[in-house]
């Protein structure tokens, strides 16, 4: 059943999006768990406390921030599966975990705002899916970025919480998701939260692991039907390159889609202010990326998630006929 709710939760998804009416009156299931991290980032990150002892607070926030929307998933599905068309009502829920159609029209965004609006227009779009420093960046920077953002988040947005509602229903989902939500918050190495965000990076780390190489192939993989892209070159940065990046996830996605575009991702980029210098990924060498790359990584992108919905459609009906 569980990779029947990851089939129907992604087109679900892909059809429907997250309806901003239901957002503006509920919210969003990552908004649910900001509150709750928030809180416990409030109440046992003490600055006063040692690093050891603020690391053991992280390691329980975490326990928590993780179990507790999991265990109140696992109720409702519980619940949700005992009404008529069941699987369908608990599909749609899991689908809110899923950010398919909100990807792909924030990085076409940045796209068009290049387009039609010049530089400072790109920058405020691009502004919105990274955390670097948008003054700092050229076009090709922009162009750059939100290519690395599609390919980092098709893994962390889709392709992971996907693998988790098959393995674990939709608890398996929203562990992920208030594991991710947890690193994307708590997990930087600053004064704050470089001990009490610790558990948060790892885990993460590792519950990321299987998604981003699926990720990497399931690019490789579109990089072959999309005219234009180069599928060798994808799997020859994979190879190479993937391991190099300072994330032991982000480069798969990345180095997949540098080597099927023939651009150069990655490299040093700017944080608030600081540097952070990482390799480059991909063979290609050229770094002048253009909105016209940005579309050429939209159309891997949906080809790609193509091929994960039918990755699971297939799966699905294997177990049927099992």
């Amino acid at each position: 059943m569980s990779i029947l709710v990851a089939f129907l939760s992604l087109l679900a998804e892909l059809g429907l999006g997250y309806p901003g009416r239901l957002f503006r009156a509920i919210g969003h299931p990552v908004t649910w768990f900001g509150r709750l991290i928030a809180f416990a980032d409030k109440t046992l990150n003490r600055a006063t406390d040692s690093d050891a002892q603020r690391r053991m607070a992280g390691i329980g926030a975490l326990a928590a921030i993780v179990l507790v929307p999991a265990a109140a998933a696992r109720l409702l599905e519980t619940l949700l599966v005992m009404l008529p068309f069941g699987i369908l009502l608990v599909a749609l829920v899991a689908s809110s975990l899923l950010a398919q159609k909100s990807l792909g029209q924030h990085v076409a965004a940045v796209a068009e705002a290049l387009e039609k609006g010049g530089l400072e227009a790109g920058r405020k779009a691009v502004s919105m899916i990274v955390g670097r420093d948008p003054e700092t960046l050229d076009e090709a920077g922009v162009s750059r970025a939100a290519i690395e953002s599609l390919a980092e988040n098709f893994s962390d947005g889709i392709v992971a919480p996907a693998f988790w509602l098959s393995i674990g229903g939709l608890a398996g989902g929203v562990a992920y998701k208030a594991a991710n939500t947890a690193d994307s918050m708590i997990g930087h190495r600053t004064p704050r939260h470089e001990a009490f965000g610790w558990a948060a990076a790892r885990f993460d780390d590792l519950i990321n692991l299987p998604a981003s190489r699926l990720t990497a192939m399931l690019i490789v993989a579109a990089a072959a039907v999309v005219p234009g892209a180069d599928a060798g070159a994808a799997w020859r940065a994979v190879r190479r390159d993937a391991r190099r990046h300072r994330s032991p996830n982000a480069g798969w996605p990345e180095a997949a889609m540098a080597g099927a575009l023939g651009l150069a991702l990655a490299g040093p980029r700017v944080y608030g202010g600081v540097v952070v210098g990482d390799p480059f990924m991909g063979d290609g060498g050229r770094r002048e990326a253009t909105a016209a790359d940005i579309r050429r990584a939209l159309k891997l992108y949906w080809t790609a998630d193509l091929l994960l919905i039918c990755l699971y459609g297939l799966l699905a009906l294997g177990m049927a006929l099992a």
